[in-house]
């Protein structure tokens, strides 16, 4: 039967819900959060029920709240910011405002709810969409002000007419969902540039050691949001490693090798790490990719250069001698393959 709910108190689950023949189907679509959602069809004769037009704002993509119930459950902000991302809607400027005036009772909201849908919204083509509703409805810093504080960090325009570091980062991401459907590497595109936004104003444009202050606010922000251990790791080596990655190609040839067979233990791998690097050098301007490619050329090395290939060319059992013999062989190994070295 439809239904209706009464709010009694604060948060997502504070409602008295009704339920009767009297109530009508107007009624029940009416407690609904957006016009699109708040459409039903009679089963026994095909009529489309309609009270809130939510078909002529599918026809122009735009998510409006049904009525003024959209303000009785905070998590509906959420659902918006993700809906707008699934379906690459706009987000109707007075429903922005209702989103808005939910700031405060958002943290009200379970953080596994809030993951939920952050996740949904990062598994889309455009997860960018997400963080921009959010910040137009200006409550994006309540759970994510880490992405937040990125709005205004200002970086050289020479390698980034993008404009800012929360402008680049959406750019980043989007590249990333290009690139991979993996929520962990493209979780790791996201967060790989958090430490711009702890640059004290006057160092811009430039952001001296944000690889190494991005670390702790990855660990920050993922532990916030509940994210899982391995996307944190993953997003932790993103943050370290993609400055190094960019500029692989301008690296000695040991520390290429350093480089290869560190990040090749790590939780993200080298494939993670070379699509968070594609992602952020391809986002926003034309480059060789090719001079960016670790990935292939240190798979190559590790493959080729094993244990088994210091045990036959040595013959010596495996220990501190080894592994030194290992690295030395990876380098010259480098040295032979790798043109691009410097």
């Amino acid at each position: 039967m439809a239904r209706t709910e009464k709010k009694k108190g604060i948060g997502h689950k504070a409602f008295e819900i009704t339920t009767n023949k009297k109530i009508t189907i107007e009624q029940d679509l009416a407690r609904r959060d957006i016009t699109i959602n708040s459409i039903a069809q009679d089963v026994l004769t095909g009529e489309i029920i309609d009270p809130f037009n939510g078909k002529k704002d599918l026809e122009q993509k735009i998510i409006k709240a049904t009525t003024e119930h959209f303000l009785e459950d905070p998590l509906r902000v959420y659902r918006v910011a993700r809906f707008a991302t699934e379906l690459n809607f706009e987000v109707e400027e007075n429903t922005l405002k209702m989103m808005n005036s939910l700031k405060e009772e958002l943290n009200t909201l379970s953080v596994e709810r809030v993951f939920i849908e952050f996740s949904k919204a990062l598994s889309e083509e455009k997860p960018s969409i997400f963080f921009k509703v959010l910040k137009q409805a200006q409550v994006l810093e309540v759970h994510f002000k880490e992405i937040y504080d990125l709005i205004g960090a200002l970086q050289p325009i020479k390698y980034h007419p993008e404009g800012d570091s929360f402008n680049h980062t959406m750019l980043v991401v989007d590249k990333s969902a290009e690139l991979t459907n993996n929520l962990e590497i493209r979780f790791s595109a996201l967060v790989h540039d958090l430490g711009k936004g702890q640059t004290p104003k006057e160092e811009y444009p430039h952001h001296y050691g944000h690889e190494i202050k991005g670390v702790e606010l990855v660990t920050k922000f993922g532990n916030r949001i509940k994210a899982p251990t391995k996307w944190i790791e993953s997003g932790k080596i993103a943050c370290r490693e993609h400055i190094r990655g960019g500029i692989f190609y301008k690296m000695k040839p040991s520390k290429k090798v350093d480089f290869i067979e560190r990040v090749a233990k790590s939780s993200i791998g080298l494939h993670g790490l070379q699509v968070v690097v594609y992602s952020d050098k391809l986002s926003s301007r034309n480059v060789d990719s090719g001079s960016i490619d670790f990935e292939t050329i240190g798979k190559q090395c590790l493959e080729q250069i094993n244990g088994k290939f210091i045990k036959e060319k040595y013959n010596i059992a495996e220990g501190i001698e080894f592994g030194n013999k290992l690295h030395q062989e990876r380098i010259e190994w480098i040295k032979q393959h790798n043109y691009k070295e410097s």
